[in-house]
């Protein structure tokens, strides 16, 4: 019997919920806990979150004001950057922030949603370290672990006394494992799991769902063959049945952030692919998220292009209002999804899935340090002028190179993340 675990995550943005969403059937009902926003949360406590929320929020816009804006964000984010990982070094002191965190959680933030869980001391699977440590410094009976979402974090993640600590973290990759060392943390309570992926387009641990979904992304991603000239061994040993023809067209998934962060490239995405899309030679799927007004900006934009016609054929926007519908929407969509274009977020792990990433311009000192991985790892490429991406894709397509990242990120990426964690909570 699979054991059930509270999932405590938070909506702000849609990195932290979209970690969750895989590990969602291991809570009773199937439902997730957002810290910042569960039935009864007290009002001191929700209004903490949303000054936190609505404070990234607005640096993250007024970063687009010339000049000012760049320099608002960078002091913003010194306090949430990284350190450097060499030298190799003690980095268990707490920053600026973690102090921040924990002064208002010894205020009392936090302690009715930890109380409550007690009643039920499940094991509570955290996506954001804020809860776990809520749980951590409240005494919680149950295990507590900690699912991390990027390919390196800052000190906040980790507790203020790591040796003493009970969570337990589930890292995506191995830099993640040696920076909580760093940390302080003891290694007995850190998991190389792989991050969670979904299970839609994953099937069993026999990988049956994105073996098939790969090979017919191969055969759009490598259309001079080159890449299938010279791995065609690589390609049969790991997809099994190499499909003999393609079952869509070229199609580029262009994902915007919970912000609304870069829905302009969007735009000139669609502006200058008009005549491949009009001829049905590549198709675009614009993932506006849960928020309307990115639907309707898109929208507007597609009919001042004359492309109204195209909408749910050569267009299609992702939306819902509902985050939970949302996401298995995207999920679905991207299993016909050749070319994933987004800010290096939390879906730069997706590139274990088989899909290539275009890295669209990092926001903040995580995302930039996840572009690092991405470029390291062969999974992605950096966006071109999107004002020439009809000239830039193509030579791209035709030598090869988005063939080459969807393998290497399949056979380089940790793609059972979401298994391993379910083993170890039953362990």
């Amino acid at each position: 019997m699979e054991q059930k675990c509270w999932i405590v995550s938070v909506n702000m943005g849609y990195g932290h919920q979209r970690t969750a969403f895989p590990l969602r059937n291991l809570a009773p009902g199937g439902e997730v806990i957002n810290a910042n926003d569960y039935q009864g949360i007290p009002i001191k406590d929700r209004s903490i979150w949303e000054s936190t929320r609505k404070s990234y929020e607005f640096i993250s816009d007024f970063k687009k004001i010339p000049l000012i804006g760049e320099i608002v964000f960078f002091i913003f984010d010194q306090f949430q950057r990284i350190l450097g990982f060499y030298p190799k070094r003690d980095l268990s002191k707490p920053n600026f922030q973690l102090k921040q965190t924990f002064s208002l959680i010894k205020k009392g933030w936090g302690s009715h949603l930890i109380e409550k869980l007690k009643e039920k001391p499940l094991p509570l699977i955290s996506t954001f370290f804020i809860p776990s440590f809520m749980a951590d410094f409240l005494n919680y009976p149950g295990e507590i672990f900690c699912v991390v979402c990027d390919a390196d974090i800052s000190r906040a993640w980790a507790p203020p006394e790591p040796k003493l600590s009970k969570i337990k973290y589930f890292a995506p990759n191995e830099r993640v494992v040696e920076r909580l060392k760093l940390y302080g943390l003891k290694p007995e309570n850190i998991f190389l799991t792989g991050y969670p992926l979904p299970l839609e387009n994953i099937g069993t641990e026999k990988m049956e769902v994105l073996k098939e979904d790969l090979g017919y992304r191969i055969l759009n991603l490598d259309p001079k063959r080159k890449y299938f000239e010279k791995y065609k061994v690589l390609l049969e040993k790991n997809l099994n049945k190499f499909p003999d023809k393609i079952n869509h067209p070229l199609t580029i998934l262009f994902s915007v952030g919970g912000a609304g962060a870069q829905k302009e490239i969007g735009v000139k995405i669609l502006k200058n692919l008009i005549n491949k899309i009009k001829s049905d030679e590549i198709k675009i799927i614009l993932s506006a998220g849960i928020k309307e007004s990115i639907k309707e900006y898109f929208e507007r934009n597609i009919e001042k292009l004359g492309l109204k016609d195209r909408l749910n054929k050569g267009i299609e926007i992702i939306f819902e209002k509902n985050i939970e519908s949302y996401f298995q929407k995207f999920n679905w969509a991207l299993r016909k999804t050749d070319i994933l274009w987004t800010k290096p977020s939390e879906l730069s792990f997706y590139s274990a899935l088989g899909i290539p990433i275009i890295i669209a311009p990092a926001i903040g000192s995580q995302e930039e340090f996840n572009m690092r991985w991405l470029l390291k790892s062969g999974f992605g490429m950096l966006q071109e002028n999107p004002d020439y991406i009809n000239q830039w894709l193509f030579d791209w397509l035709d030598q090869g190179y988005f063939a080459e990242a969807a393998m290497q990120g399949f056979i380089e990426g940790e793609k059972l993340g979401t298994f391993n964690i379910k083993k170890i909570i039953s362990q």
